[in-house]
């Protein structure tokens, strides 16, 4: 059996009729891929079933011998107030439908409904449930502060606390199916964050990367769905897409912002609908992997300037994540130097060497705007061409002047605070320029603008009565 899309935890079918439970299961098998069902007849059982098993969400039919479904609601609610409960019922009674929802059921279908809408409904009602719980996993992890399994970040060298509000986000939202949209400029390690959620789902399957980039439509169909013998020409074999091959597993689509319009109807419908064709074939197969995709782009920026599908956009952002860049976590620096200068004297065959104190000071005051990847890239340069006891900084030096001389205006680049052509103002000139900025900005409350400035009111008095004592 195929892992189910919804494994964090499991369905509940409670019915007298062994026809219908059957037909229902099958139904959510094949058209919601929803696999992790327990089934039950008696409704005397229900309450052990509870008990004993992992159970996120129930539906429970109204009209049954022994215990009747209202009376198994009003039990549900009071003791399992986090299980939600779907009534699916013979009666068409409006009356009998909105009593159910007072009692604190989630929903109310009729047998006789379509079945695709039941199907839909209660798949909606996953995807609610696995919401909460992961707000309230969210909320113990960032109260307490905890990571519950900090094996599955340990290929990750930080010490920043903004990635550890990353990696708490990720273990509250790695059990679901739903997708992980994580953001970043080039180089901070989107692929490693990938790695992390996939290893804290769980997933038996493989973690399969795709680089989306630059592949046109048909390529990224191909790429993707795979095709039958014969679906055009040259296609001699039947070929299994990326997304059969990460069945069981995570699909990762980086540089999804390089996507084109055509292909993100693709996926759009692939993540709506949880199943594609191969190319060439008429027969549907079902998603059976969990998708995560990357981009350095802003998204919101290009979906509103129409490059970028707002419902496709919408889709992904249900669990967003963003890694800084290593600019704004500068005690990382000193921590990666150390963890790629390890690895390169490794790989090299040499002995790791010290570096001078003002090397750390060198590097926190550049910009990396290749982040983690280009501090990588110095430091292997740097032990390739080792040959004393203390690595040298010239090396860093170059390759930070080659990358000043060579980048274009940043909106990260440090500006001029003085015009070159007039002279420095004294430390005193400057002390009364921010006192005046303060006072501005705090509409003349001393108070405010002393804690600012970093100084006491008392010391921010005495200046000014200084400046005022000297105006005169």
């Amino acid at each position: 059996m195929s892992q189910s899309l919804y494994p964090a935890f499991g369905l509940l079918l409670v019915d007298d009729e062994p026809a219908f439970l059957r037909s229902l299961s099958i139904a959510l098998e094949r058209n919601g891929g929803i696999n992790h069902i327990h089934r039950c007849q008696d409704s005397r059982e229900v309450m052990e079933i509870l008990a004993r098993e992992q159970i996120g969400l129930v539906t429970l039919d109204l009209t049954m011998p022994h215990v009747s479904g209202e009376q198994l609601l009003a039990r549900i609610v009071e003791e399992y107030p986090d299980i939600g409960v779907i009534v699916v019922s013979g009666l068409n009674q409006v009356e009998t439908a909105v009593n159910c929802i007072k009692l604190g059921a989630f929903d109310y279908f009729v047998k006789t409904d379509e079945e695709s809408r039941l199907v839909e409904g209660i798949r909606r009602a996953i995807r609610l449930q696995e919401l909460r719980q992961e707000n309230q996993a969210l909320r113990k992890r960032f109260l307490n502060d905890t990571l519950e399994n900090p094996e599955a970040f340990a290929h990750i060298v930080t010490a920043d606390k903004g990635m550890r509000s990353v990696f708490q986000y990720l273990e509250s939202v790695a059990l679901t199916q739903q997708p992980i949209l994580i953001t970043g400029e080039s180089g901070v390690g989107k692929e490693l964050i990938a790695r992390a959620a996939h290893t804290l789902s769980g997933r038996q399957g493989p973690l399969v990367c795709v680089n989306v980039a630059g592949l046109d439509d048909n390529v990224f169909a191909d790429t993707l769905f795979g095709h039958q013998r014969g679906a055009f020409t040259g296609a001699e074999q039947p070929r299994a897409g990326m997304i059969e091959q990460a069945a069981g597993g995570t699909l990762l689509l980086d540089e999804i912002g390089d996507l084109s319009l055509a292909s993100q109807v693709k996926l759009l419908r692939l993540l709506q609908e949880g199943e594609y064709y191969p190319l060439g074939s008429d027969r549907p197969k079902r998603l059976q992997a969990r998708v995560v995709v990357a981009t350095h782009h802003d998204l919101g920026e290009k979906q509103r300037a129409g490059t970028f599908r707002k419902d496709l956009y919408y889709r992904l952002r249900t669990h967003q994540v963003h890694i800084p860049p290593l600019r704004q976590r500068k005690q990382d620096i000193a921590l990666l130097l150390d963890y790629f200068l390890a690895e390169a004297a490794e790989e090299l065959g040499k002995s790791k060497p010290s570096y001078p104190p003002e090397l750390a000071v060198l590097l926190c005051n550049y910009t990396f705007p290749g982040n983690v990847r280009e501090l990588r890239a110095m430091a292997f340069d740097a032990m390739s061409q080792h040959r004393t006891r203390t690595l040298s900084m010239d090396v860093f030096k170059r390759a930070i002047d080659q990358a000043s001389e060579g980048a274009s205006p940043s909106p990260h680049r440090q500006r001029a605070v003085f015009a070159a052509e007039e002279p420095l103002p004294t430390l005193d000139e400057v002390a009364d320029l921010l006192v005046e900025e303060a006072l501005q900005r705090a509409e003349g409350n001393q108070s405010m603008a002393s804690r600012w400035l970093g100084i006491s009111q008392p010391a921010l008095s005495k200046r000014l009565k200084k400046r005022r004592s000297e105006g005169s």
